[in-house]
């Protein structure tokens, strides 16, 4: 396929939010045309096999209510649902560990591992530890950390950045997977072709030998009940059960929003998850454990609970609904905007639109890199179209382009002088314009002047302050007409028809 071959994205300083602004890092993977063609293949194969799986059930959309509701619920008790869940998990024989940030998680974890003596330690799929950067805080401490996921081995092969929140390869496709294992591999068998069976050997025979003398497991957690301390993992491979038996000690970090309530939730998170995941009727591999089990399984288990930004989400009565997220993926996958795009436009860990609504409030927005509107974390917000797809699409109806609107505003009001900036500015025209129907009229009516001088249908390039919005995107030509004038055009020809007004 021609286009340009998918590049390794940097090991970024902070997982949560590295390079520049979304609308410049688009502008680069925009003319990546070899991973537009693999992202647009398979997010639209997943994203056809959840809409036929989804269908089969006739309470589809109670279970998305049910979803919803326990979410909230757990916000508005979260507190007092994290003690009970502690308390569960240290009556079982499990230690629970609390950290503020990811610096601090990352120091637990280096901890736990030296005492547990191992100098390397297999990983399953997990998105917290790549928000603290973990792998990299351990290789930094002379500890190695295997990822076992098939797409996470294949990520970091190639030292690259993960680009999608359930496919982390979805950028990449078989031939590049390929050379990956032939040069990075080391055991990579001699004529390995890009049939997908061999790369999946390939892969096998390379973790299985890491699975066998692993000491230390490390995991994230899909959810947590504070009733009984149970802890559930759900994926694909299997690599995952292979982590949560064999080695001795498992050390699971988990984001504090993971909770639920009693075990009884289980049964609406796993119909929900993996039908908008992987567009599966069920995960084919589901592992729960509690605590510690005397001859069965690791002897040690470690539970440390994540905040990194998630009570200060939580904090904002609109926004905090980004901690509903089950990390389906399924806003990612009908996202016209991430299609095209790519997840490493986004430069954090979380892409996508939830990664859009997510990212900024952990961050908090305004905060983390510069000031207001200036701050790279604030064209999060702006990287949407509001088509609204991610909220039809999200199994537990996470009103994201609300959120997103209500983070745009509030990264435009986060500038001392708001109206000063382009946006600020941009906004008091168009308040300007819109609050009184004579000067609406008016505005339409010179916009339709523009569309009929305006050659073509699309505007490139504007002089300034204009060039600050095409320099990312396209402008439509204003239309040659008003709706208000084709309207009352299309009544005065209707009653000429019918003899009225004769």
């Amino acid at each position: 396929m021609p286009g340009v071959r998918s590049q390794p994205a940097a090991t970024p300083h902070d997982p949560l939010r590295w390079g520049p602004s979304f609308p410049d890092a688009a502008r680069g993977t925009l003319a990546n045309t070899q991973m537009r063609a693999n992202l647009r293949h398979a997010t639209h194969t997943i994203r056809d096999k959840r809409l036929a799986v989804t269908a089969e059930l006739p309470d589809w959309e109670a279970l998305r209510d049910a979803g919803s509701a326990i979410k909230a619920d757990v916000m508005a008790r979260l507190p007092e649902l994290l003690e009970r869940l502690e308390e569960s998990v240290t009556a079982r024989g499990g230690v629970v560990h609390w950290a503020r940030d990811a610096a601090e998680a990352n120091r637990i974890i280096t901890d736990l591992v030296r005492a547990a003596g191992a100098r390397e330690v297999v990983k399953i799929k997990s998105m917290a530890t790549q928000e603290t950067g973990l792998n990299e805080h351990l290789e930094a401490e002379g500890i190695e950390a295997a990822e076992t996921d098939l797409a996470e081995l294949i990520v970091q092969l190639a030292g690259d950045q993960s680009s999608h929140i359930l496919v982390p390869a979805i950028h990449r496709n078989r031939e590049e997977i390929r050379e990956i294992f032939t040069e990075r591999m080391g055991d990579a068998p001699e004529g390995l072709t890009s049939e997908p069976r061999d790369l999946a050997m390939a892969a096998r025979a390379h973790l299985r030998a890491r699975f066998l003398r692993a000491d230390v497991a490390i995991s994230g957690a899909n959810l947590a009940i504070a009733d009984t301390g149970t802890v559930a993992v759900v994926e694909s491979e299997g690599n995952g059960r292979m982590c949560l038996t064999l080695p001795r000690t498992l050390i699971t970090l988990m984001g504090i929003e993971k909770v639920l309530p009693s075990f009884a939730d289980l049964e609406v998170f796993l119909q929900l998850l993996p039908r908008s995941s992987t567009g599966e009727r069920m995960n084919p591999y589901t592992s729960m454990w509690t605590g510690v089990t005397p001859g069965d399984g690791p002897q040690e288990f470690h539970l440390v609970l994540l905040d990194n930004g998630r009570t200060k989400a939580l904090a904002d009565e609109v926004g905090r609904s980004a901690l509903h997220c089950i990390r389906c993926s399924a806003c990612l996958n009908v996202c016209p905007v991430y299609e095209r795009t790519s997840g490493h436009a986004y430069g954090s860990v979380y892409p996508g639109p939830i990664g859009a609504i997510l990212t900024p409030q952990l961050l908090g927005l305004g905060e983390a890199h510069g000031a207001g509107s200036h701050d790279v974390t604030a064209t999060l917000p702006f990287a949407s179209s509001l088509c609204g797809a991610c909220y039809d699409a999200c199994p537990v109806k996470i009103d994201i382009p609300s959120a997103l609107v209500h983070l745009r505003e509030k990264g435009v009001h986060a500038d001392a002088h708001p109206s000063l900036t382009p946006m600020g500015a941009g906004m008091a025209v168009a308040a300007a314009a819109m609050t009184s129907g004579t000067r609406f009229r008016w505005a339409t009516r010179l916009l339709t002047l523009a569309g009929r001088v305006i050659p073509g249908t699309r505007i490139r390039r504007l002089p300034f302050p204009g060039s600050l919005w095409t320099r990312s995107r396209d402008l439509p030509v204003p239309p040659t007409q008003t709706f208000q004038d084709w309207f009352a055009s299309r009544e005065r020809d209707a009653g000429r028809g019918t003899g009225e007004g004769a």
